[in-house]
């Protein structure tokens, strides 16, 4: 059973252009072990998807404050493919086009940069185990043959990043907002390869504004964050309350002065 935990983490973004900086996370604390999903709710601008990039080590997030451990080891001063490697997956909300080369291309190379020399995946364990999961997202094998995301629709992008998590089979997933622009035949085959990955080798770390999402895929604990922190953590029931009071009842209960306009 692996472990991710968040402690006490504080986060700067740089804005390339201005070269200044904005506090975003104030003390995010969070902890979860395989075999569970956490859903990660909020209004926009509080910090969501801070977390989910710093988790993963991408540039122009600057931790001040904190550490984020895998397995009890700081993962601060490890670069995006180390983190990786050693069992982290982020999908994105945008995921970026990458020109001349191919899903299939992609995809084996990503399973064989975690295996040692002596173990990689041989072709036709790959193109089964391709073709299974291809099924099951209804996704047809000429899409493997497209160059990555080029050309794809928001949907298949979607589609596409669940395919390679079910193909990389990684400890631990950050889903940021996969269900965005989605229509709902596209969120259940999305929601479908997810929950096909539930056990004890795997968990998740879901972010969504929506509890519609969350309808296909029921997490094990809900976290709500406002103004760069977890403010309130409850079981899926908390999703729930939120849809039906919204963002600003919760705020009125925990007597929090927030400001939810969306930045």
């Amino acid at each position: 059973m692996a472990e991710l935990e968040i402690k006490d983490l504080h986060v700067e973004v740089v804005d390339e252009e201005t070269k200044t900086s904005k506090k975003i996370l104030k003390g995010v604390n969070l902890s979860m072990k395989t075999g569970e999903i956490h859903a990660i709710m909020g209004p926009n601008g509080t910090g969501k998807s801070t977390l989910s990039q710093t988790i993963m080590g991408q540039k122009n997030y600057h931790v001040t404050g904190g550490d984020i451990l895998l397995n009890g080891e700081s993962i601060l001063d490890m670069p995006v493919d180390q983190r990786a490697r050693k069992g982290l997956f982020l999908a994105m909300q945008y995921p970026a086009e990458i020109q001349g080369v191919t899903n299939a291309e992609f995809l084996r190379a990503a399973i064989n940069s975690r295996r040692a020399e002596d173990d990689k995946i041989s072709v036709m364990d790959f193109l089964k185990e391709l073709d299974k999961n291809l099924e099951l997202l209804d996704m047809s094998e000429e899409m493997t043959e497209r160059y990555l995301n080029e050309g794809f629709s928001g949907g298949e992008k979607k589609r596409n990043e669940i395919l390679q998590l079910l193909m990389i089979k990684p400890s631990f997933a950050l889903l940021d907002e996969i269900d965005s622009g989605l229509d709902i035949d596209a969120l259940k085959v999305v929601s479908k390869g997810v929950n096909s990955m539930r056990g004890d080798n795997f968990g998740a770390l879901i972010i969504t504004h929506y509890q519609r999402l969350l309808n296909y895929i029921t997490p094990d604990v809900v976290h709500v964050m406002m103004d760069g922190k977890i403010v309130k953590t409850g079981d899926a029931q908390l999703a729930q309350k939120l849809e039906d009071e919204g963002y600003a009842g919760l705020r009125d209960e925990l007597g929090l002065d927030v400001n939810l306009v969306d930045e």
